[in-house]
């Protein structure tokens, strides 16, 4: 679809949020439509999990959006979709790749939204896919019980606090969830969440620059739980690490169930967003260090570093690669 001005962030550009839910939107509907290409059970695909995905390219308003969207794996009871999107000039007839992700969905039966229900398999053209698909698919289901067992944490309010530390950024969004935010189940839509993640997450990068800023990538979002229409969710964002030109702040969802519901609130999502700080030019600019004073604060920071450098030498591995080629 072509972007319009309504899509656009402060900078002009389209909103990271907009390009996230375009690529759930496409996810969700490729793998429904697999999930139910056999008799048997109806059924709504939800997401479970979306891996790294890079921004390579801003998206402009005036561009066409083009969104694909491929099955490259299924186990018994998942889907894994690769996603692209490509923009396109429309007066100069010029493309280019901006995003690439991949997402897991779950199909839910339409009768009882508690039940996962299994997927058709698919047919590989060598078994090499089938065999690389099942490693991809051991190791997110590995993340996802380690970013689970460290979802305890919890986003308090600071006062008065120093310019640059995490309690002067930190932010948080509340949202009642209504019908236009759900899936045919009354469960919301991953595209949604992500889209107020990302929003989330901005303004926090926003105020520990105080520049323009636009989204880089983000890290594993993993969705543990599924979010009831009606229910109001809490979205909070806090810096964890900061590089030379980078920041890393991670993002929890929580929501609290109907109120005649006896479940308390939960953690619903969770991830790391990187941002850049841009100048009015769009080159980048200096991000001002992040200050840590607490030993949570201190841990968090060295952590984020790892998977910096762990990215930053992984990036570096693939252009060498590209480069031998």
């Amino acid at each position: 679809r072509i972007m319009r001005p309504d899509d656009a962030n402060v900078a002009g550009n389209v909103h990271g949020g907009t390009i996230l839910k375009m690529i759930e939107e496409a996810g969700a509907i490729i793998s429904t439509r697999h999930c139910n290409s056999q008799a048997g059970e109806a059924c709504v695909a939800a997401l479970a999990r979306v891996e790294r995905t890079d921004f390579l390219s801003p998206v402009c308003i005036g561009e066409v959006a083009n969104v694909s969207a491929e099955i490259t794996y299924t186990s018994r009871h998942s889907v894994e979709v690769q996603v692209n999107v490509m923009s396109e000039n429309i007066l100069t007839g010029a493309k280019k790749v901006t995003n690439k992700a991949t997402l897991w969905y779950v199909p839910l039966s339409l009768k009882n939204v508690n039940k996962v229900l299994e997927v058709p398999p698919i047919q590989y053209a060598r078994k090499e896919q089938e065999d690389e698909g099942k490693k991809r698919y051991e190791e997110q289901k590995l993340d996802r019980l380690e970013t689970k067992q460290r979802n305890g944490d919890m986003i308090f309010p600071v006062i008065n606090p120093e310019p640059h530390t995490v309690g002067y950024s930190q932010s948080s969004l509340i949202h009642l969830v209504g019908p236009s935010d759900c899936t045919l189940l009354g469960f919301v839509h991953g595209g949604v969440t992500m889209k107020l993640m990302d929003e989330v997450a901005g303004i926090v990068a926003a105020r520990h620059c105080k520049t323009n800023i636009v989204t880089a990538s983000v890290d594993a979002i993993n969705f543990h739980k599924k979010i009831k229409k009606g229910s109001v969710i809490t979205i909070s964002g806090r810096m964890t690490f900061t590089s030379n030109k980078s920041m890393e702040i991670e993002v929890f969802v929580d929501a609290d169930p109907f109120v005649d519901e006896p479940q308390e609130r939960y953690r619903a999502v969770s991830a790391f967003f990187t941002y850049v700080s841009l100048s009015k030019e769009g080159k980048p600019l200096p991000v001002p260090q992040l200050l840590t004073e607490t030993e949570d604060e201190k841990r968090r920071f060295e952590e984020g570093k790892g998977r910096y450098l762990q990215t930053k030498a992984k990036r570096q591995a693939q252009m060498q690669q590209a480069a031998r080629q």
